[in-house]
């Protein structure tokens, strides 16, 4: 194979991969299509929001005399729901969720009246998961050297299949790139938004943490075993497990504060508690 279809074909697998990792991840905003008279509106609802604001929701104004609804409580709770009213904001009917600490979340349904026809959006309730404010000036790099390690990490795996020498250099560029975004930036951004640098293994089950951890030690170990012989099966595993971590939904099971005990921790946390209103 051609290196210069290597290329072409790691850098379409890398963009897949990343695409569908964001697509089905949690903090993708959840898109609805309801029916209003002859109209088909299509509603977003957050999943995410960073900052000190409120957050704002809203939805173009389908009729004039249309009103709204935010109804809402924290998450995890079995709190009594609150009713936020919307208003109008230029062409939008607008309310704002009141602003969470970082890992703070609610759950909500946007509610809709046109005349006497009362439109639930979502049956299910949306939750949305509170941050801080995370920087560009670290966010933007964070990105790009993951983006950067993901590819090189593809391109490495096939030069290592087709046996092409040069992937032995590659997996070095590999690891200062998964270092680099994800073990020195990554905590910087965690420090950002949820107020602690490393929250994965041994101190916590983030999952985003301890991907990069897993992928980090397979590297590492994949180069070690390369550095007195040629050992092209280890590099390609290295690859394959990057490549299954990487379209694992992205912060599936991130921070979330425990609202009773005014801590925030990670991984799984089972709600079985029932939705009444």
């Amino acid at each position: 194979m051609k290196k210069s279809l290597i290329w072409v074909i790691s850098v379409i697998i890398t963009l897949g991969a990343a695409v569908y990792q964001r697509l089905t991840g949690p903090t993708y905003p959840e898109t609805y299509k309801i029916g209003i008279g002859d109209q088909v509106q299509k509603i977003s609802l957050p999943t995410s929001h960073g900052g000190e604001t409120d957050k704002r929701i809203s939805i173009e104004e389908p009729e004039p005399a249309m009103e709204g609804f935010i109804v809402f409580r924290r998450f995890p709770t079995n709190e009594a729901w609150d009713t936020i009213f919307m208003q109008y904001e230029e062409d939008y009917l607008t309310g704002y969720l009141p602003h969470q600490p970082p890992a703070g979340k609610l759950e909500y349904q946007l509610i809709l009246k046109a005349d006497t026809t009362f439109i639930t959006v979502n049956e299910q309730p949306v939750i949305i998961r509170f941050r801080g404010n995370v920087p560009g000036y670290v966010l933007i790099p964070h990105i790009l050297f993951i983006f950067a390690a993901m590819l090189f990490s593809t391109v490495t795996g096939i030069f290592a299949i087709c046996n092409y020498s040069r992937y032995r250099v590659y997996a070095w560029v590999t690891l200062f790139l998964l270092i680099t975004g994800g073990l020195i930036l990554g905590p910087v951004i965690q420090k950002f938004a949820f107020g602690d640098f490393w929250t994965g293994f041994p101190f916590g089950k983030d999952l985003t943490d301890n991907k990069i951890l897993i992928a980090f030690i397979f590297w590492l170990a994949a180069i070690i075993a390369n550095l007195k012989k040629e050992r092209r099966w280890i590099i390609i595993v290295a690859a394959l497990i990057y490549f299954i971590i990487n379209i694992i939904p992205h912060s599936l099971f991130g921070s979330e504060l425990d609202y009773t005990s005014g801590k925030v921790v990670t991984g799984i946390i089972m709600h079985n508690m029932p939705i009444k209103f």
